[in-house]
């Protein structure tokens, strides 16, 4: 059962950190950590080490676009209209099942784009700004994740780090499509063009899943300053070596800086434990997900699909058509106005 009330405890271990990076001149990015049940949003010792409530937590992580102050704008009013929206609407829930704090977490960050949209209208001077948005919904022992952007969440189970949610972004349709490998678009100049985020657009589509957590299970969310410079298997060891999470943060930060520290960077390490969650085994799945909600209704619009090239032709012609997709790959990009910075 999805997200199901064990009678036994489930505990939280929390710790979060911004940073600066080498080479901005100003932060953009923002993160959340809450306590929905206590309804505390904060970094307090009593939110770092908690249990699971009947109305769960809350972890986000945001990466601002935009210039100048206005990236920074997006990221905070996302991160606190979804916790608002969360406690408000789910806090007087009069059914606090799965299906419904799934669908409040989406609605939570549907309307986090509206406000920012909304804002940027009514303010020319941060027109066209935007932010990621990686959302992450704890009840009982189920995750629940809603993704906007290229910020990521990874799960780490013994030792071995799973990214759970998928970017949206133009490399990755690549990917998808078999265009490029993954090493190749780790390293393409146009890793940061993004599909979609929140504010640009009247609409968003927001990508819903889920993940049934374990006992001794790892989250991580963090923006792309982290994970554009550290391999998920180097956050994976460092995660699970250091007892302290704080400690931890600390030190992928501290890499990612070392490696030249291009962007902000945002990280939130979460570390399940307790009688309410089941052992590892080795036939429990974890990755993408789709969380089925039940309601047909929607406020979204489809993230571009790129669909991909014909079986390979010869290497000359192929380089070109690879050329050919990719430029159109990037003109669908460039009319979301969401080229990162």
């Amino acid at each position: 059962m999805f997200g199901r009330s064990p009678s036994k405890a489930i505990k939280v271990d929390v710790f979060a950190k911004t940073d600066l990076g080498r080479t901005r001149d100003h932060n953009e990015d923002h993160f959340l950590v809450a306590d929905l049940t206590r309804r505390d949003a904060s970094l307090k010792p009593a939110v770092r080490i908690h249990e699971i409530g009947e109305r769960g937590s809350l972890f986000v992580v945001a990466d601002g676009m935009g210039g100048a102050a206005a990236g920074e704008v997006a990221s905070e009013m996302a991160t606190e209209t979804i916790y608002e929206q969360m406690v408000s609407a789910w806090g007087s829930e009069r059914e606090p099942t799965a299906q419904r704090f799934a669908y409040r977490l989406r609605e939570a960050v549907e309307a986090a784009n509206r406000q920012i949209h909304t804002y940027a209208a009514a303010h020319p001077e941060v027109r066209g700004m935007g932010t990621t948005t990686t959302a992450v919904g704890v009840l009982g022992d189920h995750l629940f994740l809603s993704q906007v952007g290229d910020s990521r969440a990874y799960l780490i189970r013994q030792g071995q780090a799973v990214q759970l949610t998928k970017d949206q972004s133009l490399m990755q349709r690549l990917v998808e499509a078999g265009e490029l490998t993954e090493e190749e678009a780790a390293k393409s100049e146009r890793r940061n063009i993004i599909l979609q985020a929140l504010g640009p657009d009247a609409r968003v589509k927001v990508d819903l899943t889920h993940q049934e957590v374990r006992r001794g299970d790892i989250l991580v969310l963090c923006s792309d300053g982290l994970s554009g410079s550290v391999k998920k298997e180097e956050i994976a060891e460092i995660a699970a070596r250091e007892r302290d999470l704080q400690a931890a943060c600390d030190r992928l930060i501290a890499l990612a800086n070392e490696r030249g520290g291009p962007d902000n960077i945002t990280v939130i390490l979460a570390r399940f434990d307790g009688e309410g969650l089941r052992p590892v085994e080795a036939s429990a799945e974890v990755g993408h997900q789709v969380y089925p909600l039940i309601d047909t209704e929607t406020s979204t619009e489809p993230v571009p699909v790129y669909k991909g090239s014909r079986p390979p032709e010869p290497t000359a012609r192929a380089r070109w058509r690879l050329v050919a997709l990719t430029l159109v790959a990037l003109a669908a990009a460039a009319a979301l106005y969401l080229v990162k910075r």
